[in-house]
């Protein structure tokens, strides 16, 4: 078992990695970053929804949100269908991976290991898409149903709306989110150094995009604007 000892390390590191991401951007920044600040524009879309009389563009972009979530759905579940073909291969297929250099060395339990965290890492993702899916369906409905502008019900409809889309497109950042650890946890296969090279080099990169990157300072730029007309939207767990 001590030759294993950089693997099990390697893997705890994965987890809390993967299990921990978000609870760690939150902590960046004071919470200055892509998705809180989201949070806040899809707010003031949502009331800005509820007053406007032609209501078929908020469709349409909640639609393409549909499709894309759609569209990534059925990758993973083609990802899930290739890795699970290959973990349940039997004996055959593992004759024929032993082939692979990188791999000559690795017994057959840890190889089944490293793929079973490929899978369950996409499976998790995929959960997260249909979850996504749901919720955005919900929120067309939220849309349909709005009243007419000027009711009195309107921005708190509106304020409703958003509790519905903002966990929808969490869900499926989630979701997108776990490419980036599948693809981490697959390193596993070329050995622990490159699982932990690649856990690092994926929170490092996802922490850049949701806070130094060119996208979310023009987002801070657009939050900023927003909370200057007095449209913040009131603070919606998630």
């Amino acid at each position: 078992m001590p030759a294993y000892t950089l693997d099990i390390v390697a893997f705890t590191l994965f987890v809390v990695a993967w299990l921990l991401y978000e609870q760690i951007l939150k902590r960046l920044k004071t919470g200055n970053h892509v998705n809180s600040n989201m949070r806040v524009l899809r707010g003031a879309w949502m009331r800005n929804m509820a007053n406007r009389d032609n209501r078929i563009m908020d469709g349409q972009l909640l639609g393409n949100a549909l499709n894309s979530a759609s569209f990534f759905a059925s990758s993973n579940l083609l990802l899930i269908a290739a890795v699970a073909g290959v973990l349940f291969g039997g004996q055959g297929t593992w004759r024929e991976i032993q082939g692979l250099e990188v791999l000559a060395s690795t017994p057959r339990w840890m190889f089944e290991a490293k793929l079973a965290l490929v899978l369950i890492t996409l499976a998790r993702g995929l959960l997260d898409f249909i979850w996504s899916i749901r919720q955005l369906n919900y929120c067309l409905a939220a849309v349909g149903a709005a009243p007419l502008p000027g009711h009195p019900q309107g921005k708190a409809w509106g304020d409703a709306s958003a509790g519905l889309l903002n966990p929808a497109l969490s869900a499926f950042n989630a979701g997108v989110r776990g490419y980036y650890f599948a693809l981490s946890a697959a390193a596993w296969l070329l050995g622990p150094i490159p699982l932990i090279i690649a856990v690092i080099g994926s929170v490092w990169l996802l922490i850049w995009r949701q806070t130094s990157s060119a996208a979310s300072r023009a987002i801070v730029s657009l939050r900023d604007m927003v909370e200057a007309r007095g449209d913040e939207p009131p603070q919606i767990s998630e």
